[in-house]
């Protein structure tokens, strides 16, 4: 398995995501190796650097860089030698199985729209997030921010997105579908979950559980959650937030310690042809070489096409 990563992508690149896939590589498989996606000569030498192997990665050079604050559109067409640029020409020739950059967020979504594409019958890709639970394991939780503005309908495949994801890559047989709402009762909310609620309530294509309260986030009630991607992108900052707090104080403790987003890496796009993840900007080391693991998982789990699959049945 090739798994393709953005060297120049990330507010701390190209030396803290070389650390990462260093670290990466060293936990994958004979038959996996790191596809390093950038400056040739400067990758070499941060490899040199770190006393590593060059020849353990594939390096493919990319001359150009996309910045965090550049127009994805324009940023893409105007920088054809660009790591990102590359990566998805490589991604969509399948020279590489997955792609993952902690690089302008907005560019990869672009690129992976413009390479491999949409799945058939997909209104919106999403992204995914994970929330810990206080008994042990994870909710996933969806959309956290590509999609702010959503429909009814696309909260409702939203729901389908990550019940397979929660099936197939969480190893969950049945998961329990929960809509974000500011009360439990079916009439409660805007009018975009009182729409998405009659949406759901009656569907075969997952097990809705009903609407879920904030407070319940971390109590296991449902193993998906689906929302608009201006709440879930609130959702997710707050507990970034609440981290930091606990940590400034030193009062972390083993539960708490799991609200690292270090220790998610990135987080999987929904949606599209490929395996794709987007990584935080600040992303550090450890969370690189999580993100590169989050790659191989979406890849050995065949997300993509059961997505693809599942969505032809619902578009039939």
């Amino acid at each position: 398995m090739k798994l393709g990563l953005d060297v120049m992508g990330g507010d701390f690149a190209p030396e803290a995501i070389i650390d990462g896939a260093i670290l990466a590589q060293k936990e994958l498989s004979e038959n996996d190796q790191i596809v390093l996606i950038g400056d040739e000569e400067i990758t070499r030498s941060f490899l040199e650097k770190k006393q590593t192997d060059p020849n353990l990665f594939q390096i493919v050079n990319a001359a150009q860089t996309i910045g965090m604050a550049e127009k994805p559109l324009k940023a893409l067409a105007s920088k054809p030698d660009s790591s990102l640029s590359v990566g998805f020409r490589m991604l969509k020739s399948r020279k590489i199985h997955s792609f993952a950059s902690a690089g302008n967020s907005g560019a990869v979504m672009v690129g992976a729209m413009y390479s491999v594409g949409s799945i058939n019958g997909v209104i919106r890709p999403t992204t995914t997030g994970r929330i810990p639970q206080e008994n042990g394991g994870d909710v996933i939780i969806l959309d956290i921010g590509t999609n702010p503005d959503a429909k009814p309908d696309v909260l409702y495949q939203f729901a389908i997105l990550g019940s397979i994801y929660a099936r197939y890559v969480l190893k969950i047989k049945n998961p329990r579908v929960g809509l974000l709402n500011i009360g439990e009762e079916e009439g409660k909310g805007n009018l975009l979950c009182q729409s998405a609620y009659q949406l759901m309530k009656d569907s075969k294509e997952f097990n809705f559980f009903g609407n879920i309260e904030s407070r319940d986030l971390f109590k296991s009630k449902v193993d998906v959650v689906v929302c608009d991607g201006y709440t879930g992108n609130i959702v997710l900052k707050q507990i970034e937030t609440m981290y930091r707090l606990l940590q400034k104080r030193n009062l972390l403790d083993d539960y708490f310690l799991r609200f690292n987003y270090e220790n998610y890496g990135g987080s999987p796009v929904l949606g599209v042809n490929s395996g794709v993840v987007i990584g935080h900007g600040i992303s550090s080391p450890l969370a690189i070489k999580n993100m590169i693991l989050r790659s191989k998982e979406i890849v050995e789990a065949k997300l993509a096409s059961k997505i693809r699959r599942a969505l032809q049945k619902y578009t039939s």
